[in-house]
């Protein structure tokens, strides 16, 4: 993402949306009898990622769409690059610790090696209903879900655009669409929506999507006046968010709140706010992604080990060793942002400039 169109408060918010997860998928080894209802709601990080995720494509490409610019090869290929090859790494080292945990005779989830499910989880696939069984990195369903949204993006793009100059009725078509979506699925199918992984979690993402999409178009039309406005709502929904995820009430509430917070946030930046745009900020926002990768293969290491070292016999950690165990998946999502995410898509985005490169020196036929 380029200077212009990186709004540093989001990218800063997608850290917390990352250790939201991580702290959902981890307190369950913390050696406590209880779970705080915002713990247990850690799930809808997810959310918060999607809907970043309509927000900021629209922000970079909504233009080039409507001006005929918009290339859909090698926007895809830019997307792959930014998911891929940590999605491989992570897999493929899952795959490993899964083979020698097995061999050295630790206990993991029989799912974990479901080779059946592999062809889905190297093509993407697995939040489609295409893979039989969580397997391998279960995280990546979402990346699955992420990958169904950038092969629709110009479906939701050329909604975005000609709904630009109404935004307040493309927000309200994203609410209403929540509204109906959400509950119909539960009547449906007996579940949550946003508990989807995978087998609808490539439908999870749709409504999330949608709202980061209309959430812009708000942004673009002025909706957030000046800073103090945008400042109160910031507080107002992320607050509303918070509270309607620990209440009980609706997950679509939360969600909602989400898409305001993202609008209020975008806008107290448009308006000379430096609030969440530190350098620190922005740097746990770009590592966010591995945060979120890497988790429950460290979880998958670090519980085992622990659990071995201690003689314990489960996997609830005291509450010291569960410290360092949280504490430390941020070091590690950095290495692996420097080691593997960041060369990995530089080198991914240099093949598709000599390809390009190519074609254009081609001689003609």
């Amino acid at each position: 993402m380029n200077d212009a169109a990186h709004i540093k408060p989001l990218t800063g918010l997608r850290f917390f949306a990352a250790m939201w997860v991580v702290l959902y998928h981890y307190w369950p080894n913390l050696a406590v009898g209880f779970s705080p209802a915002l713990v247990e709601k850690g799930y809808l990080g997810v959310e918060l990622f999607f809907t970043l995720s309509g927000f900021i494509l629209c922000h970079v490409y909504l233009e080039s769409f409507g001006e005929g610019r918009f290339r859909y090869g090698p926007f895809l290929w830019n997307r792959l690059a930014r998911v891929y090859p940590l999605h491989l790494a992570t897999l493929l080292g899952v795959m490993a610790l899964g083979l020698a945990a097995t061999a050295a005779g630790f206990n993991i989830d029989a799912h974990i090696l479901n080779w059946d499910s592999l062809p889905a989880n190297l093509l993407l696939l697995q939040a489609w209903g295409a893979a039989p069984q969580a397997a391998f990195n279960h995280p990546s369903w979402s990346i699955s879900a992420e990958w169904f949204a950038y092969l629709t993006f110009p479906a939701f793009a050329w909604v975005a655009w000609k709904l630009r100059h109404r935004a307040w009725l493309g927000a309200g078509l994203a609410l209403g669409f929540m509204a109906v979506l959400y509950p119909l699925y539960t009547a449906v199918t007996g579940e949550s929506l946003t508990e989807a992984t995978i087998h609808w979690g490539a439908l999870r993402i749709v409504p999330c999507f949608a709202l980061g999409c209309a959430m812009h178009g708000l942004w673009r039309a002025g909706a957030v006046k000046n800073l103090r406005t945008g400042a109160v709502g910031a507080a107002f929904m992320g607050a509303g968010a918070l509270m309607a995820a620990v209440s009980g009430a609706p997950d679509l509430l939360a969600v909602a709140g989400f898409g305001g917070l993202i609008l209020c946030l975008a806008g107290m930046a448009e308006h000379g706010s430096r609030f969440a745009s530190g350098q620190g900020f922005v740097y746990l926002g770009e590592i966010s992604y591995s945060v979120y990768m890497v988790c429950v293969p460290w979880k998958l290491l670090f519980v085992n080990a622990a659990t071995k070292l201690l003689n314990t016999a489960d996997d609830r950690l005291p509450w010291y060793i569960w410290m360092l165990f949280i504490v430390s998946v941020v070091p590690l999502a950095a290495a692996s942002y420097h080691l593997i995410e960041r060369p990995a898509r530089a080198r991914m985005k240099l093949l598709m400039d000599s390809w390009a490169k190519r074609r254009s020196v081609a001689p003609a036929t």
